[in-house]
């Protein structure tokens, strides 16, 4: 593990993202979550929902 790994796992980005990525799966039925890292941090998420239609 680096220093900046150690720096993410002790405490910033990493809860922080862990917290919106569980969030997200708990109210997403159908979709994707996507997570865009640099330089080994979280960037970004991005939450893809589908709407699923009955006849």
């Amino acid at each position: 593990m680096d220093h900046s790994e150690k720096d993410t796992a002790s405490g910033g980005v990493l809860p922080e993202a862990l917290g919106l990525v569980s969030e997200a799966l708990g109210r997403l039925r159908y979709g994707a979550i996507q997570l865009t890292v640099h330089d080994g941090k979280v960037m970004q998420i991005d939450v893809t929902e589908r709407k699923r239609l009955t006849d």
